[in-house]
């Protein structure tokens, strides 16, 4: 769905950078860049912590080529190290060459044999020690053995953004069917489909320390996008036409990788490394921009989530609704900062209208009732139950047992399903509608660890911090809130505020933020992708409406962008992959409207 664009941001600069404008962090950031090509040439280890550079300086042009750099030579592709796999797509045999295990970086982060994640929560052995944390397995299907144009479909798999170890997504013997499997599918429309392991927040490094905190997973993206350009001409497919997909963490990290393309600010990052196409003064040779996003439920905009999520859930009262308000005082405060965030990025709607916190209720009830008749419309099966009628919505049984069903009384759509229309939703019993079909998360929601003497909860603040460091807040209220001692974060061990912190030269906690963020990138002078698919189910409650929203309006906003599909998967809950022929459908027109890639060697 195309809508009118509108402008935002300032003259190229990042909206982290608009934002904090004047603040000394971004003074002193401005001032890194100049030692940064030195810097690079004694990296030797972990990114320091002067290395994180402000603005976001695009990188080479799109016309740019394999580089030069003599580590590339070791990133070369083995065009005959495959083995070949049978695999069945409706019903149909199919050979499969499987490039195995491809490291995609020269100098990999060593992980420890034992990580967190086994069974009851132990832990589990990897094999590969050496690069598994930041390898690809690679398939082609028979139809693209020789084809180097076809489309690559870039699977990225960390959900939560967890570390994603390395793993076959298509084996020996399986059977897909296409209208269901988004893997079967990619195979039987001929894509190369390359499963992308990623180092993030959970990794446990071979010396005990954390090396997988951000924007780990996004430089790791990156380098696995540089090998596929750097090896464009020896290996089947087309890395003019990357399409990456993921669901959760893995949709935030498909968003900020399709959003920041060639922006030197990773630079630095993939220079350690050894990512294809960076020189020893930093340059980059190689282009890391992508062609499409294929997005689902992304957990992103990590620095403003709480803050959206507690406004969104208190603005009608649904957490008292519920019984799930465990911090009143902390959900009011936290709710109270996202008017003026939300003010911030300057977004419109598609009528033009500024979309602001008075606005949003009523734009995402436009955005369910959007979502509501285009299910009815797909097919005159689809029906809504009538007001009183009962939603029967079936979710997972836990670890080996079977799905469950509950019924949910519809109290708050009111539907025609003769004329396929919405009469009415009551936003108030549809946002307790979502809250009590799926918990609703702690308060905070995502930067929990430390705050009021929570040292378990599994959120994502171990996402940020040092390597050495377990966890470290990184909004500003769990920071000023952190009453943990010894933890190495917040008010209480360091005697500063987040402002005083986050001013001072050696913090790199706001920059990791950025790093992450498509927010802060769309928009501006990097190479954001041009084609958007971003779902977001009506009953997901893992975050808020607001953050997928704002990035589809962000989208529509940017004027490199040239086809954005966005919308609230009906009755759907945080998941991904539930509407395999719409997405496969949408990535084969965006793939025909662009026409044949250049050959490889000869992008221009």
């Amino acid at each position: 769905m195309q809508r009118p664009s509108a402008s935002f941001g300032r003259d190229g600069l990042t909206r982290a950078t608009a934002r904090r404008e004047g603040h000394p962090a971004i003074r002193r950031d401005l001032l890194r860049v100049a030692a940064i090509a030195g810097a690079l040439a004694l990296a030797s280890g972990p990114v320091p912590a002067s290395f994180a550079a402000a603005g976001t300086g695009a990188g080479p042009s799109r016309g740019s080529v394999k580089g030069a750099d003599p580590q590339d030579a070791a990133l070369a592709f083995d065009s005959a190290a495959y083995t070949t796999i049978t695999v069945s797509v409706d019903g149909r045999p199919m050979n499969v060459r499987w490039y195995k295990e491809i490291c995609y970086v020269a100098n990999p982060v060593a992980a420890a044999a034992q990580q967190p994640g086994g069974p009851g929560g132990g832990t589990t052995t990897i094999p590969n020690t050496a690069c598994g944390y930041q390898s690809m397995n690679v398939f082609v299907p028979e139809s693209a053995f020789g084809d180097q144009r076809a489309p690559i479909y870039f699977a990225v798999n960390n959900s939560g953004w967890m570390a994603s170890y390395l793993r076959a997504g298509v084996t020996d013997g399986a059977s897909y069917t296409s209208a269901t499997s988004n893997v079967g599918a990619a195979l039987k429309a001929g894509y190369v489909y390359a499963d992308i392991a990623n180092r993030s927040r959970g990794l446990v490094g071979a010396d005990g320390t954390s090396p997988g905190k951000a924007p780990a997973a996004v430089v790791d993206a990156k380098a696995a996008v540089r090998y596929l350009r750097l090896n464009d001409a020896a290996m089947p497919g087309s890395a003019e036409r990357i399409v990456v997909n993921g669901t959760s963490g893995g949709g935030a990290l498909a968003s900020i990788l399709g959003a920041s393309g060639n922006s030197a600010e990773y630079n630095p990052y993939l220079a350690v490394i050894g990512a294809a196409g960076i020189d020893a003064k930093g340059h980059s040779t190689l282009r890391d921009d992508v062609f499409a996003v294929n997005a689902y439920c992304p957990i992103t905009d990590l620095g403003n989530a709480d803050s959206a999520y507690e406004w969104l859930y208190n603005i009608l009262a649904t957490r008292g609704t519920t019984g799930e308000n465990p911090s009143p005082a902390d959900a009011a405060a936290i709710a109270a900062q996202f008017p003026a965030y939300e003010k911030s990025l300057g977004l419109r709607n598609p009528d033009g209208s500024r979309l602001t916190a008075a606005n949003m209720l009523d734009t995402i009830r436009q955005e369910v009732v959007r979502s509501a008749e285009a299910y009815l419309k797909a097919d005159p099966a689809n029906t809504i139950p009538p007001l009183g009628g009962t939603f029967e919505i079936q979710s997972g049984g836990g670890p080996g047992g079977p799905p469950t069903t509950k019924s949910y009384v519809n109290d708050w759509i009111d539907a025609d399903n003769t004329t396929d229309t919405v009469l009415s939703v009551d936003m108030a019993k549809y946002l307790a509608f979502v809250a009590t079909q799926a918990t609703l998360k702690t308060t905070p929601a995502f930067d929990a660890v430390g705050v009021n003497g929570n040292t378990t909860s599994g959120t994502e603040t171990n996402l940020f911090g040092p390597p050495t460091q377990k966890y470290m807040n990184y909004t500003e209220y769990s920071w000023n809130h952190n009453n943990v001692p010894g933890d190495g974060s917040g008010i209480d061990d360091t005697g500063l505020t987040w402002d005083q912190y986050t001013s001072r030269s050696s913090t790199t906690v706001d920059d990791q933020v950025h790093l992450i963020d498509p927010m802060d990138f769309v928009g501006t002078g990097a190479d954001t992708a041009p084609n958007w698919y971003v779902r977001n189910g009506t009953r997901d409650r893992d975050t808020a409406f607001t953050v997928s929203l704002n990035l589809d309006r962000a989208l529509e906003a940017d004027k490199q962008v040239k086809d954005v599909n966005y919308q609230l998967a009906w009755n759907q809950p945080h998941a991904g992959n539930y509407d395999v022929p719409e997405a496969m459908a949408w990535i084969a027109d965006v793939v025909r409207k662009a026409g044949t890639p250049h050959a490889p060697g000869h992008h221009g």
